[in-house]
């Protein structure tokens, strides 16, 4: 075992202090990593503040992972000293039931992924996240980062990226589809970037037009306030998709009508309260509301060469690690543009 720095929460209601952590050995399909970056998602606060569940502390949050391997095991074939990688949502799955098996790991039915925080190894140890200095994980959970992305763009790729690369891959986004993004936050401005790189057409829509000049610099054609009563009335019927990358309870009635005939809503956020979904609004229309999670590992990793190719990353602001509570506040007010990212080098 090997003791690294990190940053941890010790209940839901303090804020994380520095403390040390240990990590396994490298056992013989593991990779041992330098975390040089780990990005601040939304879902690291709800986490750390127990909003979802059951929480085991002393917590080390973080799952947008960027760093170099500086160990592999015996019989890793995949990695070697001194490759790029990142580690996203989960570290292990069951690998054996139908989901797994196809490569959409994060819908394991045979006991559920492993999250890279907040969850039970195999080794029955609790999993630790990415602020921290160095982790260890099998290689079949680890991707590679290529060259023309930077370690520190990068890494938030590795939860927002996929969370809006599979939706908008998997509804078919491309050349004659018109997509809406739903918030332009740490993953609706990546929803916009990759969907305008898939050759769709982008509209925003956004509770005011105070983040219109962005929206329309990251590529978008078209940024509508979702206040105005008018913007419902003049987009109805105009999309074939719509991705939805906030939490909060919409009117979903509102947003199912501007969808064309056989279009689909996909959620990304998880709203406080149940969802009410007005029946009429999915019959005339037959459209479809639906959900959809981070995604495989075969899938992030075509993501993250998708984004290298046609040269998408996010908008970041770099911190140091003593900066993580400012930044927690920070997000729940929505100031930053638009994702943090710590530079873990302190911690290594």
């Amino acid at each position: 075992m090997s003791t690294v720095s990190a940053y941890a929460a010790t209940s839901a209601t303090e804020p994380l202090t520095p403390t040390t952590i240990t990590r396994r050995d490298v056992g013989p399909h593991d990779v041992a990593f330098d975390i040089h970056f780990a990005g601040i998602c939304h879902s690291d606060i709800h986490t750390v503040r127990a909003e979802w569940g059951e929480v085991g502390y002393p917590l080390v949050p973080g799952h947008e992972i960027a760093g170099v391997v500086t160990e592999v095991g015996a019989e890793v074939t995949k990695f070697k000293v001194g490759d790029r990688v990142g580690v996203g949502c989960f570290v292990d799955s069951c690998r054996e039931c139908e989901s797994c098996l196809a490569g959409e790991e994060q819908y394991c039915t045979g006991g559920g992924m492993v999250g890279t925080y907040n969850g039970v190894g195999r080794d029955g140890q609790s999993t630790q996240g990415g602020y921290s200095g160095a982790i260890v994980v099998d290689e079949n959970y680890v991707l590679n980062i290529p060259d023309a992305i930077s370690l520190d763009k990068a890494a938030p790729l590795l939860c927002a990226g996929i969370t809006t690369y599979s939706p908008l891959h998997h509804w078919n986004a491309g050349p004659g589809k018109k997509v809406a993004v739903i918030g332009l936050g740490g993953l609706g401005h990546l929803a916009v970037k990759i969907a305008v790189a898939m050759g769709a057409e982008v509209t925003v829509l956004s509770q005011s037009l105070k983040k219109m000049e962005d929206g329309l610099r990251l590529g978008a054609t078209a940024y509508h306030a979702t206040s105005d009563r008018d913007t419902f009335k003049q987009l109805a019927g105009h999309f074939d998709l719509i991705i939805n990358t906030v939490s909060a309870n919409l009117d979903l009635q509102d947003y199912l009508k501007l969808l064309k005939l056989d279009g689909t809503l996909v959620e990304l956020g998880m709203p406080e309260h149940p969802m009410e979904v007005p029946a009429g609004a999915l019959i005339f229309g037959r459209r479809s509301i639906a959900g959809s999670l981070i995604g495989g590992i075969a899938e992030t990793q075509e993501m993250l060469d998708f984004c290298a190719e046609h040269d998408v990353a996010p908008e970041i602001e770099v911190i140091e690690p003593d900066y993580i509570n400012e930044a927690y506040e920070r997000v729940l007010a929505s100031d930053v543009r638009y994702r943090f990212v710590i530079d873990t080098a302190s911690l290594r």
